[in-house]
């Protein structure tokens, strides 16, 4: 165990240093959920929308930039290695998967937490954003960080799996998560094959679970339960996928390939 969280630190630091280096990188990455914000909080106020209304929208948008920002370190500690061409490098080492992976996430949560403060203190500014109570804030956040775990899981098995032409799932899936979660709308809204997707995702769950907040009745029973039980439930089973991945890429010769 010990040894675990020494790789665990070791990865962490590796990534802030990536994230150190690359100021130019976290500048875009503010760039995009600002502008978002900004301007859904705009056609907010062009629409003349109540505010229990504008608030839910504003939380779509909050969870959007904390989620891309977040997922986005997750993705990147393995496509860095793809484009340095050192991928034999890193899964030749001893190191467990899971600390790489959970390394990453520690930093990319700690530029989530930086977005989330900044996007949701304009939101606050300009449009009257209205915070939910602490724990209700909370729970929120956290599940949005699990979801970017999820999501870089999904990254790094796509990548393992199809090599250096899957690297557009980096900024692909976090869309595609957004647009079945209901970011700017009521899940119920979605034509029933794709609600039923929707179902699946945690996001769902604790977009709803913030927006009882704001008056608006919840859709499914025991929500937040649901939406921890498929984030542990995710979690376990893309590590593991995570682990046949890197087991075929070993064996396919896809990792020699990916460090040439």
């Amino acid at each position: 165990m010990k040894i675990f969280w020494i790789e665990f630190l070791a990865f962490a630091y590796r990534n802030f240093i990536f994230a150190k280096r690359n100021v130019y990188v976290f500048v875009e990455m503010l760039f995009w959920p600002v502008v978002g914000v900004l301007s859904i909080g705009l056609m907010g106020d062009f629409l003349k929308l109540e505010e229990h209304t504008l608030n839910f929208v504003l939380t779509g948008a909050i969870a959007s930039g904390t989620l891309q920002v977040t997922q986005l370190d997750v993705g990147y500690a393995l496509l860095y290695d793809v484009w340095s061409k050192s991928m034999k490098h890193t899964f030749l080492s001893p190191a467990h998967v899971a600390a790489a992976l959970l390394g990453s996430w520690v930093v990319g949560m700690l530029r989530g937490i930086s977005i989330f403060f900044i996007l949701s203190g304009l939101a606050k500014y300009y449009f009257n954003f209205d915070y939910p109570p602490f724990w209700g804030t909370f729970n929120f956040l956290l599940g949005v960080f699990w979801m970017s775990l999820i999501t870089g899981l999904m990254v790094w098995i796509l990548i393992l799996r199809y090599g250096q032409r899957a690297e557009i799932s980096v900024w692909a899936l976090s869309y595609m998560v957004m647009i079945l979660c209901g970011i700017y709308y009521p899940v119920q809204m979605l034509p029933q094959p794709i609600f039923t997707v929707a179902q699946m995702i945690p996001l769902t769950y604790f977009l709803e679970g913030v927006r009882v907040h704001y008056g608006f009745a919840p859709l499914f029973e025991y929500g937040l339960w649901k939406g921890w039980f498929l984030n542990f439930l995710y979690v376990l089973g893309g590590l593991w996928c995570v682990k046949l991945a890197i087991a075929r890429a070993r064996k396919t010769g896809l990792l020699l390939k990916l460090s040439e």
